[in-house]
């Protein structure tokens, strides 16, 4: 996999801290740097850990699934993909708390797809610190960028965002998917 594709799985994975971001931005009554960093740490640090957790789990069972590791990666790509098109149409509420409790489960609830993502990493032998890292730095750039966003325009992109992540999501799963099976 190249750098290319690992930056579109780096950018459709931090939609969704991306689209959160903007709404944290939205309920700050004052924002400040600390906050917006704040932020893309726990939604960079937490897209960072779940890809390589999902790729140690991966590579235990890498043997076991070898001869449908294009299927697998195909429908959890898909199926992330589906996902968050499908939550882009939900409404969220704004809350503007920034407390431990409530970010650490923002972090998790939006790194999950992540750590399918790294399972399918542990079967397509990606280097996964190296992809980890992208994907950190990725998801915190644009949760900082998230952050502003939403204190300055409001909602208008979130819904926006988390589309956009699924699509890529869902092509780069069907662009796998036909490597695999000889059509690209």
């Amino acid at each position: 996999m190249g750098f290319f594709e690992l930056l579109l799985i780096a950018v459709g994975l931090s939609m969704d801290a991306f689209a959160v971001s903007i709404c944290k931005g939205l309920s700050l009554k004052k924002l400040s740097p600390r906050h917006a960093v704040l932020v893309g740490l726990y939604f960079g640090g937490f897209q960072f850990l779940m890809p390589v957790i999902g790729w140690a789990l991966g590579y235990r069972f890498e043997h076991v699934i070898e001869s449908i590791d294009h299927w697998i990666a195909f429908g959890l790509l898909t199926v992330i993909g589906i996902s968050m098109i499908r939550e882009a149409k939900q409404a969220d509420d704004l809350d503007d708390d920034l407390s431990f409790k409530t970010m650490l489960l923002l972090a998790v609830a939006t790194s999950i797809d992540a750590l399918a993502v790294g399972v399918t990493f542990a079967f397509l032998q990606v280097r996964i610190l190296p992809a980890a890292s992208l994907i950190g730095v990725t998801t915190f750039l644009l949760s900082v960028l998230g952050v502003y966003i939403g204190h300055q325009f409001g909602l208008r992109y979130k819904a926006k965002a988390e589309i956009a992540g699924g699509v890529i999501l869902i092509g780069i799963g069907v662009k796998i998917l036909l490597e695999h099976l000889g059509y690209i």
